[in-house]
């Protein structure tokens, strides 16, 4: 019986993969830090995950693309520009063959910032 670890931070993920993928990861990484610098780094269903007043996005790497995750309203706001990819209800799969779509990552956590943003201001108004 093969016994998975689950990561204790993103770093560790990362480490868990070949070098070409890791390469792509830490990509994804660094546009999602440069559109959220001031978001949580950890690890939620054993993927990496930002948070800033809640969840913003989470990843993931499989054999043959990056799994995204901008929740439902990401995919829903960004449709037009997504429609070229294999998509879920939240989640929109960019194959490892291809250059990542990093402007459009940035964008989609960029929009998911100010979502957090406004939902908290909300709340704080009641």
């Amino acid at each position: 019986m093969q016994t998975t670890t689950i990561p204790q931070n993103i770093d560790e993920y990362i480490a868990g993969f070949p070098p070409e993928t890791q390469q792509v990861l830490e990509q994804v990484r660094a546009t999602i830090r440069a559109a959220a610098p001031e978001a949580q780094e950890t690890i939620s269903y054993a993927m990496p995950t930002y948070k800033l007043k809640g969840v913003l996005v989470y990843f993931a790497a499989f054999k043959n693309h990056i799994g995204f995750y901008a929740t439902p309203t990401g995919n829903v706001a960004f449709s037009e520009e997504i429609a070229g990819y294999k998509v879920g209800k939240g989640s929109i799969q960019f194959p490892l063959n291809q250059p990542m779509p990093l402007e459009l990552i940035s964008k989609m956590v960029n929009f998911r910032v100010q979502e957090n943003l406004e939902k908290a201001a909300q709340k704080g108004k009641k």
